[in-house]
């Protein structure tokens, strides 16, 4: 359990409460780790205290993309606790049942909720969970001063430092843009599409522009044709159609929690042959429905003559000038090797994510490029520093593909807490 702490403030003794554990973000994995302390404590002479830090007012999941008719590509089943525990109250089942829902949701007989429900259902959690929750509060500097971890955060109060045994890093995934792109009112990424919409300058009636080729692309060209019944909406990708993503059985065996050991303990070229076999079973792949259903409607409006779906193939852009009507494009077809020119009232980059550098928050002493994480997600700091830093997330390069997604937050959760709880009864000296 925690402690207090006496140090020296601006000339004056002060007394700080010491954390067993600092939560670096409030997102589905750190809620996941928040829901494993919350059933820990109920044992008996259980008491990990913890504290989770997040720059959000409020807890919300990607509400930017809950798109009317988007569903979840990964079965309910790897919610925040199922896989570590099916018996836990945090279960997606246990929270259709607590709303009433269960039966209706066997009878639509699918593993894919829709996006909307799912998010609803991390919030359910995210208020039904016993953890201290710091909302609005921006960690911007972690400190190893010997066994101590010293978080420094903007919050409410102003500049505050939080202090603990072990801080875990979850702040979630950067939303990508391609270098030259300038971010605005009329050109943005996909992840805030929603609230986007409503800042473009003028009511987009006409064009649309759709840069990607993955699944968030695919949503947002059918949610734009569907919002705005009288615009274009144009795909512009840079290679020859949508590919399928891979979620047969055998395929998705990359995500499976036992995975993660053999990742983990593979020589680095036959995990880099892996992620390069697998790649389409999460990157720049569409569900095989919505491929299809995009594909219908283009054919639909080619048989109608009224086109308002289009597909710019094997297509790059090579620059973006925004004017005071709407931005053009300057696109290159590199098959035909021709030249032409798209105007839009907006550009929405479907272009993934990054994930998050944890070396803009710590430092890892003289590690090149990612730093080394060991099995159980834990930092290797330089000498003298015994604190634990943990990464719930961003290790796709040594824990495999499944780092970046749902499928193990609930067992990684438990494989953090377990290491840390080793520490957290040691004696303090």
């Amino acid at each position: 359990m925690g402690y207090s702490l006496r140090h020296t403030t601006n000339g004056a003794d002060v007394a700080a409460h010491v954390y067993d554990l600092i939560g670096v973000g409030f997102g589905p994995s750190n809620l996941a780790l928040a829901t494993v302390v919350h059933e820990r404590n109920q044992i008996a002479g259980t008491r990990i205290d913890a504290v989770f830090l997040e720059a959000k007012a409020q807890f919300g999941w990607h509400p930017g993309m809950l798109l009317p008719g988007s569903s979840m590509q990964i079965s309910f089943a790897k919610d925040l606790a199922t896989l570590r525990n099916p018996r836990s109250e945090f279960t997606f089942l246990n929270y259709l049942h607590e709303h009433g829902r269960i039966v209706d949701f066997v009878n639509l007989q699918t593993f894919f909720p829709s996006r909307q429900e799912f998010a609803d259902y991390l919030r359910w959690a995210a208020d039904r969970v016993e953890a201290e929750v710091r909302y609005g509060t921006r960690v911007v500097q972690v400190d190893c001063v010997g066994e101590l971890v010293e978080v420094t955060c903007h919050g409410p109060g102003g500049v505050t430092t939080v202090y603990g045994k072990n801080v875990v890093v979850a702040p979630g995934l950067v939303p990508k843009l391609p270098e030259s792109v300038t971010p605005s009112a009329r050109v943005f990424h996909n992840h805030r599409l929603l609230e986007h919409l409503g800042q473009v300058p003028s009511r987009p009636h006409g064009r649309f522009a759709v840069v990607g080729a993955g699944q968030s692309a695919g949503e947002v060209i059918r949610f734009l044709h569907s919002q705005y019944p009288e615009a274009e909406v144009h795909s512009i990708i840079s290679r020859f159609g949508f590919s399928p993503s891979d979620d047969s059985p055998y395929a998705n065996r990359v995500f499976d929690p036992d995975t993660v050991d053999r990742w983990y303990g593979a020589a680095e070229p036959v995990r880099e042959r892996m992620m390069s076999y697998h790649r389409g079973t999460n990157y720049s792949a569409v569900d095989g429905e919505l491929i299809a259903e995009l594909f219908r409607r283009e054919y639909e409006e080619k048989v109608a003559g009224q086109r308002r779906q289009f597909v710019h193939n094997a297509t790059r852009i090579d620059s973006v000038t925004e004017q005071d009507d709407g931005v053009r494009l300057e696109l290159f077809d590199t098959m035909d090797q021709r030249r032409g020119a798209l105007t839009v009232d907006a550009v929405v980059y479907a272009t993934g994510f990054r994930s998050f550098d944890v070396t803009e928050l710590v430092d890892v002493g003289a590690a090149v490029g990612k730093p080394p994480v060991e099995r159980d997600y834990r930092l290797r700091l330089p000498a003298g520093q015994t604190c634990g830093v943990y990464l719930n997330g961003g290790v796709e390069e040594t824990h495999g593909l499944s780092s970046s997604l749902l499928s193990v937050v609930a067992v990684r959760a438990a494989e953090i807490l377990d290491s840390i709880i080793v520490g957290v009864h040691a004696p303090v000296s």
